[in-house]
């Protein structure tokens, strides 16, 4: 997990709450493009009755009727679904550090 610690040369508690929401917006927008791919690998999945992973690691262009090409599009879209799983994974997985919240607790105590 990633901690994304902001110090603004202005005290200005404007900054972190516009990165998160930057962050939080290209999250939703890989979401979607994750949701597109998926449904994007399941006319494969379909048509030969195994999961892309299976195919990924198990089949040949000589396995598929549109041989190369349906291999090269079938392929291309799981390793962009990977991808967009990562990129997802690393952004939600950021935790944030607002040391403004840390003195509001000290004053508290």
């Amino acid at each position: 997990m990633a901690t994304l610690h902001i110090e603004p040369v202005q005290e200005s508690g404007d900054i972190l709450p516009l990165v998160r929401s930057a962050i939080e917006s290209e999250v939703a927008k890989l979401e979607l493009a994750l949701k597109m791919a998926v449904k994007r690998l399941a006319p494969f999945e379909e048509k030969y009755g195994v999961t892309s992973d299976y195919f990924i690691t198990e089949m040949t262009a000589e396995d598929l009727a549109g041989h190369d090409e349906e291999y090269v599009q079938w392929a291309g879209e799981y390793k962009l679904m990977q991808r967009l799983q990562e990129k997802l994974r690393k952004l939600q997985d950021i935790s944030y550090y607002d040391p403004n919240l840390l003195r509001a607790d000290q004053k508290d105590n």
